[in-house]
């Protein structure tokens, strides 16, 4: 997705190719909604459910919590993922980082 003077929106394109990708896997994906915040894609594949978020990075305090808040707030135990282009591991309260690169090569998802 490109917006106004060929600024790339790298967040969109990410979210782009984790959707294709999830659809790939098999997945039927919805955009989830809990109190305010919305969970990017909420997938479901032969009666198993899981949430995942995308960003660029998480770089910046804020956005981490902007990530993680909502997948914080959904009550069940199925498996939630955020995904970005960070290498290291910011995992945390069962919620599993991946990096873009490895969740496309691998299908643990």
């Amino acid at each position: 997705m490109r917006i106004g003077r060929n600024q790339v929106n790298n967040s969109r394109i990410m979210e782009n190719i984790v959707y294709f990708e999830l659809l790939r896997r098999g997945y039927e994906s919805t955009i989830g909604c809990i109190g305010k915040y919305e969970i990017d894609f909420v997938c479901k594949k032969m009666g198993e459910k899981i949430y995942v978020q995308v960003t660029r990075e998480l770089s910046q305090e804020d956005t981490i919590e902007r990530e993680f808040r909502p997948l914080l707030l959904v009550k069940d135990n199925y498996p939630k993922y955020v995904i970005s282009t960070d290498e290291f591991d910011m995992s945390q309260y069962g919620i599993i980082h991946r990096n873009i690169f490895d969740f496309l090569l691998d299908d643990e998802i």
